[in-house]
């Protein structure tokens, strides 16, 4: 059977993929598999991807650009189960080696997202479900030596396996080289020689986000590019793909915010987006195997604070700096991090202690909190002085900071990574914004950056700046 054919089949999945609502995404499978195309079929093929001619062999790679809710978990799901249920690899694997169909997502949370839709599939049709001898929450293992489960985006963890089929989640929002020790371009290389074994496909599926990362290089490399066989590239909005979705929900995303809606319901990619710092500036301003700073009597030191609450998913963090006297360098000489879950209070005993030993009276923080924050702090002798200027302003600061190599940053990973993954937005007003990407955390720079840049200033009044 052809993916079509069991799309189609009143015992497999016509009940799920029967109506009209579905035809386009069956027209852009027929061409990944190289099937035949009908008449009817080549304007939405050309709309889809941007070619002109028929394919002649199935591709190995499918990069879905796809506007939310617009079926793409749906179909991923569909080649999943595909792959693993009906294609036999029993003659080609090694004793003891199974045939993996891996979901790969930028956390397993969101990995689940498909693996759900892979599980109703099969729990829809006793057939295949006659086929699984082995399940849990994560994985399903199958009589034909083929298993499905979800994995973690590691470029580490990801090798060893034999692949059928990759499915990689939401591959815009992974993390690029210079954000993460597990960048995206690392992950899809090290997924691709698991894949060579059995011929198996890569299913790259996101709504688009930023001009950076493994989606945006597939779709410059080789969207429209007829003379590409391997890799097959399609971009759709979310009503040219799923019609039935209450044109009103897009509607409204628009008026709210243009940009995002353009690229959350358009699939195109955001142009008022980019990177706020190369990863080779921050490191030219970080000092290597420095971890930690000891207090010294010449230095006036000023300290920052990001407070939080300790049962959410934010770090209350806080660091120290001082300005060289000599040099005119901003020094950073020390930083905390406390992940949640935490005691606020206990947190702030901890830093007060930290701040004292530098001899630091007073320090400056975000509002969160209101006066709550600000009497734990002087409750133990620190003052707390709320800030005035924003987080994007602090941002805005510290760029040429670094940039002209007056800063010294710590050793330490943390630091880098949220640094580096800092995004600049320009609203449609033309105001930039600076803040961190979509599940990213700033915690911990956000501390850094109000240090750094009131440091600036040590010799007058420290200068509040507020962070939200």
């Amino acid at each position: 059977m052809n993916i079509i054919d069991t799309m189609t089949d009143p015992q497999l999945f016509a009940e799920q993929f029967d109506s009209e609502c579905w035809d386009n995404w069956r027209v852009l499978l027929k061409a990944f598999y190289a099937l035949p195309l009908e008449e009817s079929d080549f304007p939405v093929y050309e709309q889809l991807t941007q070619r002109k001619n028929a394919p002649v062999q199935p591709f190995k790679e499918l990069f879905l650009i796809i506007g939310r809710r617009g079926g793409k978990s749906q179909n991923a799901a569909l080649i999943a189960v595909y792959e693993a249920f009906f294609n036999n690899y029993t003659n080609t694997l090694s004793a003891g080696e199974m045939a993996t169909v891996m979901v790969i997502a930028a956390d397993r949370k969101q990995a689940r997202s498909v693996f759900r839709y892979i599980k109703g599939l099969v729990d829809s049709c006793p057939m295949l479900k006659q086929m699984v001898v082995r399940e849990n929450t994560e994985s399903l293992e199958l009589s034909n030596r083929s298993v499905i489960e979800i994995t973690t985006a590691s470029h580490r963890k990801t090798r060893g396996y034999t692949c059928s089929c990759v499915i990689a989640d939401e591959l815009a929002f992974w993390m690029t080289a210079a954000e993460s020790a597990n960048p995206d371009k690392e992950i899809i290389n090290a997924l691709r020689p698991s894949l060579a074994t059995l011929g198996g496909k890569l299913i790259a599926l996101s709504s688009p986000y930023a001009r950076k990362g493994v989606l945006w290089e597939a779709y410059r490399n080789y969207f429209g590019k007829d003379e590409s066989k391997r890799v097959l590239v399609a971009q759709a909005p979310t009503q040219l793909m799923n019609p039935t979705l209450d044109p009103e929900v897009i509607e409204q995303a628009y008026q709210e915010d243009e940009s995002a809606a353009k690229a959350e319901y358009g699939a195109q990619f955001r142009t008022d987006v980019e990177s706020y710092i190369s990863y080779e500036a921050v490191e030219a301003v970080t000092i290597t195997d420095r971890r930690e700073l000891a207090p010294a009597r010449v230095n006036y030191y000023i300290a920052f604070v990001d407070a939080a609450g300790g049962s959410g998913q934010d770090s209350m963090t806080c660091a120290v700096a001082h300005k060289d006297n000599q040099t005119g360098a901003l020094v950073l000489d020390a930083v905390r991090a406390e992940k949640p879950p935490f005691s606020p209070q206990n947190v702030v005993e901890s830093f007060c202690t930290l701040f004292k030993q530098y001899n630091v009276r007073s320090v400056v923080g975000d509002r969160w909190g209101g006066d709550f924050v600000q009497e734990q702090f002087r409750d133990r002798g620190i003052a707390y002085e709320p800030s005035e200027k924003t987080k994007s302003e602090i941002y805005t600061e510290l760029l040429p900071l670094i940039n002209s190599g007056r800063v010294e940053l710590l050793d330490i990973k943390q630091i880098r990574k949220e640094l580096t993954g800092l995004e600049r937005r320009t609203s449609r007003n033309g105001k930039d914004s600076i803040d961190h990407a979509p599940s990213a955390h700033d915690d911990l720079i956000n501390s850094v950056a109000g240090a750094i840049v009131n440091a600036v200033d040590y010799d007058r009044p420290c200068k509040a700046v507020r962070f939200g």
